[in-house]
């Protein structure tokens, strides 16, 4: 029985797919987490962290699904029949399955299928991309899955220049929140929001659902999804006819400022209202308050970049900023792309320059498609999943169970727990999970460097995935020094030790008890165009992008109507029990998912509170409960994502209703929220 005597408390960094990434504090007994809480090591984190970490870390490090040990396939393709076998035995396995299919085919029939489980620098995308690049294997394009829309729609305007930090909208006096549930996967900005409104600032929320935040609002726009672009575009139109623009902030820092406008032109007040579906009073009192703001922040999630309209979306908002001049002083920004703000070293960490040159890239939504093609040169004939669970993740489900279902294709997988994906592997490797190695952690959502040691031992016979990936590159005969690096070097290989932002530190020697913000110049603040500038070729904010043009012919943003195939648009957002799947299996996700409908359409089809509902289109059949709300747009449904097969009684998730062929306007991004569906009693 454990006992107070032998209890430590022990600092630690969550490394969940999250903006915040907490500072934590860990209670162990010396072998087990016994309990997760928040720390203040990390002042933007300031000690809170989410109900999922706190309540569901024991479990998933501990539980009954925790991968202890190599297992081997011994039924069929998703039946959990596996066999314990040794580390010895599972490294030959994996290296005879790579060869056969490297001999074969070549190295590029292997495909490592990777996304972001684990957001530490070493654990995310080190050994692991040095093995991978060495051995001539497919590359993948991750972003499109999610991210890159959003990434590439602020660097079209910014280059490789981070944006505001989210405290420094404690100074606004207007805070702009568009398709955020900050609640639920953006915690921390919930508090400066809040010391905002208390020094008088007002608040705006952009959603095509009531979420809590705006219940805060003074001001609550209740958008037709996808129509973000409309919006912002039509009220820059309207700020130039009022002569609200700041011509001297756009002649000193703003290129294809003509350009932009003539798109912006072409999109009234009233037909923002009419397309938006929101009342031209309520857009009217937008700029009521946005014209009598000093400094405006504006913080825009990665909803809309879910939809064939994401990028137009995000870059028309951000424009809006850009024109009013609310750039230049604390709290007047855009608050995104924080990691831009770290001095990474990412090509001395990964290596890409060890792979073949001319190697390919599949974009990683199509995977499942380039599986179940025979006539790709060459074909894939190896997959190596680790820090992801694709069937719960990736559009289109069906389909990528049918791909990880083939025979011919030898699957190794490698997780911290059993779970859907791990199901169709012919070997799995246990990996430990972040509080088992030490690893050096960024963020997305804000602009603190943290490191953490171990704070328990390895579980059973798990490895670090740089340890796997080592004997790996052992077991292949990669016996460069680079492929022996231990974790601490491959730290010190992860960012600039000499960059002013280290404080003459190596990234190995970061304090465990505190974080490193990452300042500006003479330790200021990040604030674009005063103390960081456009990092563009012309050295200004670019409104037109020739590269996006040139790529995808959104050289400015551009609205697109989405043809509707069912009468219900279904939007699956982020869970506050899961953080994407992880957590899935937690027992609290394992009962049948809730569906939200409006008291409109429930009505229209006989559906009450607490029915179960069958929710379908061409792609798959899902069950649901109904819950009936007017938080949610007649004519759109909300489901939360990264349930796992065994929540519904028809063996799927909202991922199987997903069409994985229809692509955002830029960067190829998987378009979840553009996803038509039916629902009935069932």
């Amino acid at each position: 029985m454990t006992t107070s005597t032998n209890i430590q408390e022990k600092p630690s960094v969550c490394p969940l797919d999250c903006p915040d990434t907490c500072s934590l504090s860990v209670l162990t007994d010396g072998e087990k987490v016994i309990e997760v809480r928040g720390s203040k090591a990390n002042p933007y984190t300031a000690g809170a962290i989410c109900k999922k970490v706190s309540s569901y870390y024991p479990d998933f490090i501990h539980g009954d699904r925790r991968l202890t040990q190599p297992l081997l396939r011994t039924g069929p393709r998703g039946s959990l029949e596996y066999s314990p076998i040794s580390w010895e035995e599972a490294l030959d396995r994996v290296h005879a399955g790579l060869t056969q299919a490297i001999e074969r085919h070549g190295p590029e029939s292997v495909l490592p299928l990777n996304y972001a489980g684990p957001h530490g620098q070493l654990a995310g995308g080190s050994m692991d991309f040095r093995f991978f690049h060495k051995l001539g294997a497919t590359q993948l394009d991750r972003g499109p899955l999610c991210g890159a829309v959003r990434g590439t729609a602020y660097t079209s305007l910014f280059g490789n220049a981070p944006g505001m930090e989210p405290e420094q909208a404690e100074k606004s006096d207007l805070l702009v929140i568009a398709s955020n549930n900050i609640t639920v996967s953006n915690l921390h900005l919930a508090r400066i929001i809040k010391a905002a409104k208390k020094n008088g600032a007002k608040l705006i929320v952009i959603d095509p659902k009531k979420i809590k935040i705006a219940e805060q609002a003074d001001l609550y726009l209740q958008i037709k999804p996808g129509t973000d672009i409309v919006l912002f575009l039509a009220l820059a139109a309207e700020l130039e006819k009022r002569g609200a623009l700041d011509d001297a902030f756009i002649d000193r820092w703003v290129h294809d400022f003509d350009d932009y406008m003539k798109a912006a032109r072409k999109y009234s007040l009233e037909d923002a209202s009419d397309i938006c579906q929101l009342p031209l009073s309520q857009i009217q009192e937008f700029l009521s308050y946005y014209t009598a703001a000093q400094n405006v922040s504006m913080s825009f999630g990665n909803g809309a970049e879910r939809g064939i309209n994401g990028g137009s979306s995000i870059r028309a908002a951000m424009a809006l900023q850009v024109l009013s001049g609310n750039m230049g002083r604390p709290g007047a920004g855009i608050i995104a792309k924080q990691g831009l703000a770290f001095p990474a070293t990412s090509a001395k960490l990964r290596r890409p320059d060890l792979a073949p040159e001319g190697t390919r890239m599949l974009n990683i939504v199509e995977v499942a498609k380039h599986i179940l093609d025979d006539s790709l040169a060459p074909p894939i004939k190896a997959v190596f999943i680790y820090n992801h669970n694709p069937v719960c993740t990736h559009p289109d489900q069906n389909r990528m169970r049918r791909a990880l279902s083939r025979e011919d294709v030898f699957i190794v997988g490698c997780d911290v727990e059993m779970n859907d994906s791990m199901a169709f592997a012919d070997i799995i490797l246990p990996a430990a999970s972040h509080f088992e190695f030490p690893d050096i952690y960024a963020a997305y959502g804000q602009a603190h460097l943290q490191r953490a040691e171990p704070v328990i031992p390895t579980v059973g016979q798990s490895l670090a995935n740089t340890e796997i990936f080592r004997r790996l590159a052992a077991k292949f005969g990669m016996d460069d020094l680079l492929f022996k690096a231990d974790d601490y070097e491959l730290m010190d290989d992860a960012y600039d030790g000499k960059s002013p932002q280290m404080k003459g530190m190596k990234p190995r020697e970061i304090p465990l008890d505190r974080s490193l913000p990452m300042l500006a110049e003479n330790d200021q603040e990040l604030v674009m165009c005063k103390t960081v500038f456009p990092a563009t070729e012309t050295g200004k904010i670019e409104l037109f992008s020739q590269d996006l043009e040139n790529k995808f012919g959104y050289g400015l943003p551009r609205f697109a109507e989405v043809p509707k195939s069912y009468p219900l648009t279904l939007i699956t957002p982020s869970s506050s029990k899961r953080t994407n799947a992880t957590f899935g299996g937690n027992r609290e996700s394992m009962g049948i998912e809730k569906l939200e409908i409006h008291p409109t359409d429930a009505r229209d089809r006989n559906i009450k509170a607490g029915d179960k509902i069958k929710i379908w289109n061409d792609l798959g059949e899902v069950y649901l409960s109904a819950d009936i709300t007017d938080k949610v747009k007649p004519g759109t449904i909300y489901s939360p994502k990264g349930t796992w097969l065994g929540s519904s009684g028809s063996n799927q998730t909202v991922n199987a209703l997903i069409n994985a062929d229809l692509k955002a306007d830029i960067m190829e991004g998987a378009c979840y929220n553009d996803t038509f569906v039916d629902i009935a009693v069932i």
